[in-house]
């Protein structure tokens, strides 16, 4: 169902790399809600990625960037307003990394050249993403920027490794310029942390499976799909949510909240 939500808004979507993947489904459902867009992805993402079909299906332009590369964020954000014809009013920031975690690395034997290039990818890359657009005065006024996230953040899942601590340095950059985005330009920067949802890229965290049904037994409402993320998204977009800022936004069917649930007390009672 459309709501027209977002009729007139223009922005750009960060990370669609498959149909798993939340920012595909976020583009899908800005379109249905009157969004335009631009997608961008790494190179290397776009190689062994669908985003050409999303494209198409869209009716958007795709405009290659490393964001971890100033001159490449400068190139997107000047491309973006020139295709969309004027100042972004969302930007979806959906990408994270780790080199340790691909390569079977344990917490406590990292790679540290591995870490910075995941540190760099998974959080600085927001930093330098909202700085460009900053220092361009590329949003509108009551703009909005919403990143990614998951709840390793703030509480210990052994195996998301060091994608914990780039979530929680993620989160921190989000308050810090939100602040000046929100003093100086009216915009609003968000987290949303997200249940386990098997995306391209979650699925190669060890133990993934375990992490998503465990969750589903904890969660009163079992776990946010990508689709869920994507309404919500959505939601933070619009103009319904003009004075949210500064948040980290828990979508995660009420997990965040739970000490234990039932289902699991009986999962470790059966006799």
């Amino acid at each position: 169902m459309s709501y027209n939500l977002l009729k007139g808004k223009r922005g750009i979507i960060f990370g669609a790399l498959d149909e798993n993947s939340i920012a595909w489904k976020t583009a899908e459902r800005v379109h249905e809600e009157g969004g335009t867009f631009v997608l961008t992805n790494a190179p290397i993402a776009m190689r062994m990625g669908q985003i050409n079909q999303l494209a198409e299906k869209t009716g958007s332009q795709i405009i290659p960037a490393d964001a971890t590369n100033l001159e490449d964020l400068e190139n997107l954000v000047d491309k973006a307003t020139e295709i969309l014809g004027g100042k972004l009013d969302f930007v979806l920031h959906s990408i994270g990394m780790s080199v340790n975690v691909r390569k079977g690395k344990a917490y406590t034997d990292q790679n540290y050249d591995w870490t910075h290039k995941g540190w760099d990818v998974s959080a600085v890359s927001f930093h330098k993403t909202m700085q460009t657009l900053y220092k361009k005065d590329a949003m509108n006024e009551w703009g909005s920027i919403v990143a990614l996230t998951y709840m390793a953040a703030q509480r210990v899942f052994p195996d998301y490794n060091d994608m914990a601590d780039n979530k929680a340095y993620l989160e921190s950059i989000a308050r810090s310029f939100g602040y000046f985005f929100g003093k100086d330009k009216k915009v609003r920067v968000n987290t949303i942390s997200q249940s386990p949802t098997p995306t391209t890229a979650g699925q190669g965290v060890k133990g993934f499976d375990g992490f998503i049904a465990y969750a589903e037994k904890m969660s009163p409402l079992g776990n946010a799909t990508a689709i869920d993320c994507a309404n919500y998204t959505v939601t933070l977009f619009s103009d319904l949510t003009k004075r949210v800022t500064l948040q980290n936004l828990f979508n995660d069917g009420g997990f965040s909240n739970m000490g234990v649930s039932n289902e699991v007390i009986d999962y470790f009672t059966e006799e």
